[in-house]
């Protein structure tokens, strides 16, 4: 199957600043990528080549098979949708919507029926005759996805379509996305975000990208259980890293402790073992675990956090149910579960 989306070797450079360093990702139809990272990961970057805003140093893009390199963005009949919304202040819903049919001289009988139908699509039927300013940001970011939707096109890029909603807006309009995915089965969506819920939510496969570089990209599920690169465990997910003693291809030390570990993917090299806060045990101590200090507690509504540090001289988070038995200061005894992935150290 062709790729919708196809980046080449992209490279991005401004003078001596390198944005985008040797890209290589292909995006199915219908298939959602997102691409995760910290601010200048170069995720925004890859998402204005594909869009045609930056024209790469070097490599190629490619859009269904066709090399695009050197087309202009409103001739590569993709949908953007940006955090600021782009809305014309001065234009009614529904002409918002409408301006980029009418760009592509869309016969009016065909521009109406098309509004009308992605207004629907995103809830917003209602509201055709309003002005942005009438509009509160969910209502107004529902009106841009609407516009990149109504000249039908087979790739969708959206670049932190959610940051500027306050958190119950952005819930929201993740389970709106989601609906909108199912109701649009051959859309490739290309998604930046530095948001992990947000990824882990919304995509079929997960591109991580740190200093203008690729980490790692693999299926969603699969990337946040048995991360390869430790960078992609700590950021999706926000795991401990725990250096370990390797004793054979499925078992690792911590101190005096064996814990049983997933290795797949690994090659020689040092590693280090990843565990997730929810999967640290902490409970007072009794002799037979590792021992650490409890440092600090955070109630967090539906649970705990806590800070701990091993006698063997590493802290750790752990997200805990209760905190029964236990207080800051005291000495713990903390559990690690069998099966937690070893990830590659950097």
């Amino acid at each position: 199957m062709t790729p919708a989306v196809e980046l080449r070797d992209v490279s991005v450079h401004f003078g001596r600043t390198v944005a985008l360093h040797g890209l290589d990702l292909s995006v199915a139809p219908g298939e959602t990528l997102a691409l995760l990272g910290p601010s200048g990961s170069g995720k925004s970057t890859a998402l204005k080549a594909i869009a045609g805003f930056l024209r790469p140093t070097s490599g190629r893009v490619l859009l269904g098979g066709r090399d695009v390199t050197d087309t202009p963005p409103n001739r590569r009949g993709l949908g953007v949708v940006v955090q600021s919304y782009a809305l014309f202040p001065h234009m009614k819903v529904f002409d918002n919507v409408a301006f980029g049919l009418h760009a592509r001289r869309v016969p009016r009988r065909e521009v109406a029926a098309r509004v009308a139908e992605v207004l629907d699509l995103v809830g917003m039927g209602g509201f055709r005759d309003r002005y942005p300013r009438q509009l509160s940001g969910g209502q107004q970011q529902r009106v841009a996805i609407a516009r990149a939707l109504a000249i039908r096109p087979p790739v969708l890029l959206l670049d932190e379509p959610l940051s500027a909603l306050d958190a119950a807006l952005r819930e929201e309009m993740v389970a709106e996305l989601l609906r909108l995915r199912a109701e649009l089965p051959d859309t490739a969506v290309v998604y930046v975000t530095h948001d992990q819920g947000e990824a882990l939510a919304l995509a079929d496969r997960i591109a991580v990208m740190r200093d203008a570089r690729l980490v790692e990209v693999g299926p969603t599920e699969s990337l946040y259980h048995r991360p390869v690169e430790s960078f992609t465990a700590s950021f999706l997910g926000a795991s401990n890293l725990l250096p370990v003693e390797v004793v054979d291809r499925e078992t690792v030390r911590v101190g005096a402790v064996a814990v049983k570990a997933s290795s797949d993917g690994l090659s020689d090299g040092p590693v280090a073992l990843s565990v997730r806060p929810h999967r640290v045990g902490v409970r007072p101590y009794t002799g037979s675990g590792l021992a650490a200090r409890l440092l600090a507690v955070q109630w967090r509504g539906t649970g705990f956090r806590l800070d701990v540090e091993l006698e063997l001289g590493h802290r750790l988070r752990a997200e805990v149910p209760d905190v029964e038995g236990l207080s800051v200061g005291s000495r713990v005894e903390v559990s690690i579960p069998d099966g937690c992935p070893l990830v590659r150290v950097a």
